[in-house]
C-alpha cells in the first residue's frame, strides 16, 4: 500500500489490509506506538503474513467503535 492515499478517517478505510506504517498514518502516531499497542494487546488485533503484520479495516473499525463506547462509557 506504499502508493495508495492514505485514508483520512476511519469511515474511508479501504478494503484492503493495512500495514502498521497505514495504522500510525491514520491515528497521528509514531509507528512505534502501533507496535508497542501490538505488543501489550491494547491497539487494533492484527495478524501475520509471513514475518509482516497486517489489520483487516473491519477489525480496525470495530476497535475503534469499542474505543469509543468505552471512552462515552466513563
Amino acid at each position: 500500500m506504499a502508493n495508495a492515499k492514505a485514508p483520512q478517517s476511519v469511515t474511508e478505510l479501504p478494503d484492503q489490509y493495512l500495514t502498521p506504517d497505514d495504522i500510525a498514518t491514520l491515528f497521528k502516531i509514531p509507528v512505534e506506538t502501533v507496535y508497542h499497542w501490538r505488543k501489550q494487546r491494547t491497539g487494533p488485533p492484527g495478524f501475520r503474513v509471513g514475518r509482516h503484520v497486517r489489520y483487516d479495516p473491519g477489525a480496525v473499525r470495530a476497535w475503534v467503535t469499542q474505543q469509543s463506547d468505552l471512552d462515552q462509557a466513563a
